[in-house]
């Protein structure tokens, strides 16, 4: 199984946060992982304006946790706006479009994404 992490997940794993699950932890040290180009400019976007904190380089710590990219191609894009309007949020839109093209579990504790047909890790 490889898996996609959701933003939180990937800095809950980072900072070694007590919040991610143990079955979550488990999943990412067991499997191999994917960050979604979309992932990081939203951490990118969110450290900038002050609403979270996170490493200034964040295509490093993908390196040094051993995490694979994912880019986001154009049949990712169609996939995305073709969803059905379960979650509002652009950015996990996009994660359940690229986990359900390239069959991918994601890692979330959001609750949102047990509404389409994509397998959750928590």
């Amino acid at each position: 199984m490889t898996l996609l992490l959701d933003a939180h997940a990937f800095l809950w794993w980072v900072f070694e946060d007590r919040r991610l699950s143990a079955d979550g932890r488990t999943a990412i040290a067991d499997n191999p992982c994917l960050v979604s180009a979309v992932t990081v400019w939203e951490i990118a976007i969110k450290r900038a304006t002050g609403k979270l904190a996170a490493p200034e380089d964040l295509v490093a710590a993908l390196a040094r946790e051993g995490f694979d990219e994912l880019h986001v191609t154009a049949a990712h894009g169609e996939a995305a706006g073709a969803l059905p309007r379960h979650h509002r949020d652009p950015f996990d839109r996009m994660l359940v479009a690229q986990a359900k093209a390239e069959r991918l579990s994601i890692v979330t504790v959001d609750p949102a994404f047990k509404a389409y047909d994509v397998p959750v890790v928590w």
